[in-house]
């Protein structure tokens, strides 16, 4: 899987929602490798989406595409100042990945010092996040190729989602946390999308 995550400041969260609606339903049926979009803005007007493909090859194809390229430029006047993007060759998920039922979507960023330690910590907790949130339905973890690690966090709804961050969990799997949230470089950033816009093919 290969992950394009898009990031920046939009003026008008309901103009790019409906960006974003159009592209799935014009669009997406001739995007080659189209898996499905996550996507958001948060309540200081940050949008962030994540664009699974089958390949970064097949996302490159995507982008080539004549009617890609029509919307995009209908579609960046919405954004009022520089839109990052960033390619993820490298993605992990957890938990089945994530779920177009969610409520709510965490999206925690930041520049990771050691993955190959993130990934292990991942591994070892995941059978007790299941036992002990189900409120969280998945997830899934892209990195670029110089560290930059966006994960995307589904839990059934906002609600249940504090509830479960409010409950103590077993002094092991909270140092576990503890020593994840030490592996970026100034500590992981949070982007609670409240409301999620949420495709698949």
């Amino acid at each position: 899987m290969f992950i394009q995550v898009i990031q920046g400041r939009v003026s008008d969260a309901a103009a790019m929602r409906a960006a974003a609606e159009r592209w799935v339903r014009e669009l997406a049926p001739g995007a080659p490798g189209w898996l499905g979009t996550t996507a958001g803005v948060t309540d200081d007007g940050t949008l962030v989406l994540l664009a699974r493909f089958a390949s970064r090859e097949r996302a490159q194809r995507n982008s080539e595409r004549p009617e890609q390229s029509d919307w995009w430029r209908q579609t960046e006047r919405l954004f009022t100042g520089e839109v990052a993007f960033h390619d993820c060759d490298q993605v992990e998920t957890y938990l089945g990945a994530g779920s177009d039922e969610a409520g709510f979507v965490q999206v925690i960023q930041g520049r990771v010092t050691d993955l190959e330690r993130l990934r292990a910590i991942m591994a070892d907790a995941e059978q007790d996040l299941a036992r002990l949130r189900p409120d969280l339905i998945g997830g899934v973890a892209a990195v670029t190729g110089d560290g930059l690690y966006t994960e995307a966090a589904y839990f059934t709804g906002e609600e249940e989602a504090r509830e479960g961050e409010r409950r103590p969990m077993p002094a092991e799997l909270e140092a576990a946390f503890k020593e994840f949230a030490g592996l970026f470089e100034s500590g992981p950033v949070f982007h609670d999308l409240r409301d999620p816009w949420l495709h698949s093919p």
